[in-house]
């Protein structure tokens, strides 16, 4: 089968350069990377469709194709030009996307793919554009949904102006609506992402609640070759650099690592830390960041955004005098990750993500994988994964209730430990999650789907974003 994964912001290149480190990737371009090697490892002919960037910022995406080593004979990295050459924020790129698909019709003239897989807004919009010109069945993952920004960031009829302004709210929206509709299935990595985010007033419409059959859950997996107990040959080099930060007896940790974003609230977990003597006499604070050396001295490499959010986590350590408790670690690949994951492992550390909202939780899976108790926020996919108590989880908006599980985990490492190396052996793999992925898809090539009637696709749902928005102000 010839799969098609259609992310256009997806920077893939070969060395993973900036995988997670930019707001606009994140944990959706792991998750295609590694289900579409997952694929392709199978057998299965695997493109995955981005955008080609020839700005000198960024050199690794000027190639019109590339592959990874692993799987060079079925995966390839098809890079198209839309938009220009130079970087664009994905909010940019919406009216350029059916230059994209142009030039993928012109690529795969006469011979097209089986099916496509889409990723986000701007990846499901294009495929629905494909599937308008060529019938190709294909799926939308979401990620994560607009509507949910929407109003996580407190948009009101008085500052609506602005948010679509800098969010291109009415473009995102009505990208999510066509994707929906038009899809054969949309995949969701847990029930309640089901049940939850899709059942929003702004979707809902679109989606009957109680047909559950267009939705398949399938959660994502951890790659096994990196994240896992068995030392690489980084862990001997981390190790020294390590212990002459920590001292060879150190003691456990608690460890932070994700984007520097607000809604991944990492402010909760130094906040919860700094006003708990007994934490910090446990343990010591890791925040690992990549790039970030000497916050003071490094803070100005961030986005204006990240920069917000780290200088408020340097205040929290300062009012509380917490200065020789907390550590900075600059995280350079997923390699070194999990070796910081096994090496503090080995103490009998916890791995802290208390984000207000986490669609899924593959950070969690990958550091428990590696031996780290997970302490998690319960909003979203986390309290699907770790329902079972192989992980403890914490109320986000409560410094109470994070440093309460922080201790909990800390005290009860050894159980939690062995319990969430389990959990994921048994349920998250990423062959576990293509098999069920092309389960899905063998489905829809084998079904008598009746290609709809395909209706004209704006991406423009302001109108109906300010119902939306007047309906709640008058509540």
């Amino acid at each position: 089968m010839h799969i098609v994964f259609l992310n256009p912001q997806g920077n893939f290149d070969p060395a993973d350069s900036y995988l997670t480190e930019h707001p606009d990737f994140g944990g959706q371009l792991v998750y295609v990377k590694e289900l579409a090697q997952a694929m392709a490892q199978q057998g299965h002919k695997v493109d995955i469709v981005t955008r080609r960037i020839r700005d000198p910022s960024w050199p690794e995406f000027f190639a019109d194709q590339d592959s990874y080593s692993m799987c060079k004979e079925n995966l390839r990295i098809l890079r198209f030009p839309f938009g220009g050459d130079l970087f664009l924020t994905k909010e940019k790129l919406w009216p350029h996307l059916p230059e994209l698909v142009d030039g993928m019709l012109q690529f795969y003239r006469g011979v097209l793919p089986d099916f496509i897989t889409s990723h986000y807004a701007d990846g499901g919009y294009a495929a629905a554009l494909m599937f308008k010109k060529t019938g190709i069945p294909f799926s939308f993952t979401g990620h994560s949904l607009g509507a949910q920004k929407l109003d996580k960031l407190g948009t009101t009829t008085d500052n609506w102006l602005s948010m679509e302004n800098r969010f291109k709210f009415s473009n995102r929206l009505a990208a999510e609506r066509i994707s929906m509709k038009y899809a054969a299935k949309i995949m969701v990595s847990t029930k309640q992402e089901m049940d939850e985010q899709y059942a929003h007033p702004l979707y809902i419409s679109l989606l009957d609640q109680f047909d559950k059959t267009k939705f398949e859950i399938i959660p994502p997996g951890v790659n096994e070759n990196i994240f896992s107990q068995t030392p690489a040959l980084t862990d001997k080099t981390l190790k020294q650099k390590l212990d002459a930060i920590f001292g060879i007896n150190g003691g456990p940790v608690i460890l932070v690592s994700s984007r520097l974003d607000e809604k991944k609230n990492i402010i909760g977990v130094v906040q919860a830390y700094s006003e708990d003597n007994a934490l910090i006499e446990k343990a010591h604070l890791v925040l690992c960041f990549r790039g970030i050396n000497d916050p003071e001295a490094d803070i100005h490499k961030l986005s204006k955004e990240e920069q917000i959010v780290l200088r408020k986590i340097l205040n929290i350590i300062e009012r509380g005098h917490i200065q020789k408790h907390v550590h900075f670690l600059n995280i350079g690949s997923q390699l070194e990750l999990a070796a910081t994951y096994r090496y503090f492992a080995q103490r009998g550390s916890v791995f802290a993500l208390t984000s207000l909202y986490e669609p899924f939780g593959l950070a969690p899976l990958e550091a428990a994988a590696t031996g780290l108790a997970p302490v998690v926020t319960k909003n979203g996919g986390p309290s699907e994964i770790f329902f079972d108590g192989s992980g403890v989880l914490v109320d986000p908006t409560s410094p109470k209730s994070i440093s309460e599980g922080l201790m909990d985990g800390l005290k009860r490492y050894s159980e939690l430990s062995k319990m969430a190396i389990q959990r994921v052996k048994e349920k998250y793999t990423w062959h576990q999650t293509a098999d069920r992925y092309l389960h899905s898809i063998n489905d829809v090539m084998h079904s008598k789907r009746k290609i709809d009637r395909v209706e004209q696709m704006k991406l423009n749902d302001k109108d109906l974003i300010n119902d939306y928005l007047k309906s709640i102000a008058d509540r």
